[in-house]
């Protein structure tokens, strides 16, 4: 099997200034939205995007006002990015033998389940081709990406799912390897070994 791993970077959000802090209990005002599936660049609509939209549901975001702005409601264009959080998410993939990219570019990909009030979220690719070494053995590392987190699920029912947004838009170091792990074991011990990684930059 492969595995991906999301860690959370602590600082500011991705792009804005507002502090990685997820806070819970009344918020100090609330939104509601709807959304709508649009063409993408190929001029198709995704699917699963479809999907979502027949299910007819409209998205209460409950906000804090020291913990989001007017990026995370899209009501502001994002800013410029973390710098900070990308120097971080270098790091670690120098640290896990990935290539760097030519250019690091922030791509959109549609997600319309309303966990991003924009519906999309922002990823970019930082690192490719890296690799671990566990018990004399080589695990590729695929992929290492920054990209924004998601608002957190506080309630879902048929006709309203409701979040918190204070999660979204903290930066995320996204790892995946290869499929070349062989057992469980081989598993922790990947999962351990890039924890520790991810733990030794303090951030």
């Amino acid at each position: 099997c492969g595995i991906e791993i999301h860690q959370q970077i602590k600082g500011k959000k991705l792009f804005c200034n507002c502090p990685c802090e997820i806070r819970k209990g009344n918020p100090d005002y609330k939104i509601v939205r709807k959304f709508r599936a649009s063409a993408g660049e190929m001029g198709k609509i995704d699917l699963a995007a479809i999907h979502e939209l027949q299910k007819g549901k409209d998205f209460l975001y409950q906000c804090y006002d020291e913990l989001t702005c007017l990026v995370e409601t899209d009501s502001e264009p994002p800013h410029h990015v973390n710098m900070e959080a990308l120097a971080v998410a270098l790091q670690v993939a120098l640290m896990l033998n990935a290539k760097i990219v030519d250019q690091i570019i922030f791509m959109r990909k549609i997600v319309i389940d309303g966990s991003n009030v924009s519906g999309f979220q922002r990823t970019a690719l930082i690192g490719i081709d890296g690799f671990l070494e566990i018990n004399s053995k080589k695990i590729k590392i695929s992929s290492v990406c920054l990209e924004e987190e998601s608002a957190q699920v506080v309630k879902r029912t048929d006709k309203l799912d409701t979040y918190n947004l204070s999660r979204l838009g903290i930066p995320l170091v996204e790892i995946a390897t290869d499929p070349d792990i062989a057992t469980p074991e081989e598993a922790k011990e990947v999962a351990s070994k890039i924890g520790m990684i991810l733990r030794s930059t303090d951030k």
